[in-house]
């Protein structure tokens, strides 16, 4: 009696990755290491699996809610890592002294949580995260900002905004409207401003707080405050008077603003946004959320902000942070849909034809030259039709083919087809593959 087969199938709101998808995806995740890398922030790791102590009331009752756990083979009550933030204020708490401060990391790696999949969005995704701990300095804050609009030119995007705000300047006119208390369910309901609309989040303000109906409109329309940065700040600076905390926000926001400028980052690329809050009960100053020109409906691709308070649980020490996190999954599912991915299933630039099996050993040779080279490249395994070869080329997205025979390999010459034209040339096999790793490094180039 045959064994049941088991039906290969996912879980819902998990996914396996192709190599088409996942070549794009380690690239997007090279080239957020280098951006983080010239700006002199340096890489961690932190386990997938944490107390349950450590993460819970650290991103609010939504994250408690979606967060994957359980108990453990030992008894113990853990969870897996929603964000990769919480996990650092634990680091850094937990090895501040080896680290030395200010601290400036990066880390890339999986979170889970448990919310509806929809496009985009899924219950396994990876974040590529970049923080400093240890400073309270607007540089740092600045800093953040430039590295978030570095990293979108280097994916390639160029219609972008990074939209920023100061959780003080809506902390202290909270404070100012005497509803403080129920902070915490208006910065989530001004937060949903730009996807529900003004009336159901007065709906939403009036329902879960008791906050009068004039307050509501003196917060709604504070969140709507709009314009070039100068209108803002100048629209801000009467409201915000009188409140300490405010006025300090609106102050940072203004330095911010004119530190960007500075370096030519333009008004089109980052701009104040009073309604933008971040849901996150955890931060306390400035924050950030970008969005793409031509997708707004994906939501931010890129957010963060200022977290002065985070490590409070773990240590007396005051480790006040500033960082960003890059949404990979969601970015990705962005550039597919704005046909900004190519089709590729092969990370060589160049495949050998298999011509002659008695020729294995001058394939490799060949091969091995031009990886030497710089160039990227693949010997096929079996001596199959020329044809057959050809196809799994174009499938795969070789950029070239380089064949050769016996007569060829003798000759010292080998034929080299450039499959985006079809056009064939042939180059001189000799002086360790020279002039062939000479024209495909030219090709490449381009």
């Amino acid at each position: 009696m045959s064994e049941q087969r088991i039906t290969p199938r996912t879980l819902k709101g998990f996914r396996d990755f192709l190599p088409e998808m996942m070549i794009p995806r380690e690239r997007l995740m090279e080239t957020a290491r280098s951006v983080y890398r010239s700006y002199g922030f340096v890489p961690i790791e932190t386990p997938t699996l944490e107390y349950s102590e450590i993460l819970c009331g650290k991103g609010g009752d939504e994250s408690d809610r979606q967060m994957f756990r359980f108990e453990d083979h030992g008894g113990r009550d853990v969870g897996m890592r929603f964000d990769l933030t919480v996990p650092l204020a634990r680091f850094v708490s937990q090895h501040a002294n080896d680290l030395g401060l200010p601290f400036k990391r990066y880390h890339i790696g999986t979170v889970w949580r448990g919310e509806k999949p929809q496009v985009g969005r899924y219950r396994e995704f990876a974040q590529c995260d970049f923080d400093t701990i240890g400073t309270t300095s607007i540089a740092s804050d600045i800093e953040t900002a430039l590295v978030i609009h570095d990293l979108m030119r280097a994916i390639g995007f160029e219609k972008f905004n990074i939209r920023v705000n100061n959780r003080k300047v809506l902390n202290g006119l909270l404070q100012k409207f005497e509803v403080a208390e129920e902070s915490v369910a208006v910065l989530r309901a001004i937060d949903k401003l730009p996807k529900i609309g003004r009336d159901k989040v007065r709906s939403e303000i009036s329902d879960s707080t008791k906050i009068t109906d004039p307050q509501i409109d003196q917060i709604l329309c504070l969140a709507e405050i709009s314009g070039d940065d100068e209108r803002v700040l100048q629209q801000l600076e009467p409201i915000c008077q009188g409140n300490e905390l405010a006025e300090r926000g609106l102050q940072e926001l203004a330095e911010l603003t004119r530190a960007t400028r500075a370096v030519g980052v333009s008004q089109e690329h980052l701009r104040i946004d009073v309604s933008i809050a971040r849901g996150l009960d955890y931060y306390t100053g400035t924050i950030f959320e970008t969005f793409l020109a031509d997708l707004p409906g994906i939501g931010s691709v890129c957010s963060g902000g200022r977290y002065d308070n985070l490590a409070d649980l773990f240590t007396k020490q005051q480790l006040p942070g500033i960082g960003a996190s890059l949404g990979l999954d969601r970015l990705l599912a962005a550039m597919q849909t704005l046909e900004m991915i190519p089709s590729l299933r092969t990370t060589a630039d160049v495949l050998i034809v298999q011509f002659d099996a008695d020729r294995l050993s001058d394939y490799f040779q060949i091969a091995s030259h031009l990886r030497s080279g710089g160039i990227s490249t693949e010997v096929y395994p079996e001596a199959k039709r020329i044809g057959q070869q050809f196809k799994y080329a174009d499938r795969r997205g070789f950029q070239a083919v380089i064949v050769a025979g016996s007569d060829e390999l003798e000759s010292g010459h080998v034929q080299l087809k450039w499959l985006a034209d079809g056009s064939q040339h042939e180059l001189s096999s000799g002086n360790d593959c020279a002039e062939v790793i000479q024209w495909l490094t030219k090709k490449l180039a381009k």
